[in-house]
């Protein structure tokens, strides 16, 4: 993944725990979709301080395997433009 991409072009998944932050990178992965751990951006808050970021142009693919794989998700965003 190109690390110099806008920050609106991400989006990502907040979850409660760090074990479901874990297990939504595995199912994400196993799903061929480009996935990176990050701490929770400062705008968002959330209940874990690890937080899944994704190309926004895949967030359908994201919910969907994320669904499939049972992983509970507190909330999707897109990343602020910067």
């Amino acid at each position: 993944m190109n690390e110099c991409r806008p920050m609106s072009e991400y989006g990502v998944v907040l979850v409660y725990t760090t074990s479901a932050a874990l297990q939504g990178e595995k199912a994400l992965q196993r799903a061929g979709l480009v996935v990176k751990l990050i701490p929770v951006p400062r705008e968002f808050s959330s209940d874990c301080g690890i937080a899944l970021r994704f190309l926004w142009s895949e967030r359908e693919a994201v919910e969907q395997a994320l669904i499939a794989a049972h992983v509970e998700v507190a909330a999707v965003h897109r990343l602020a433009s910067r």
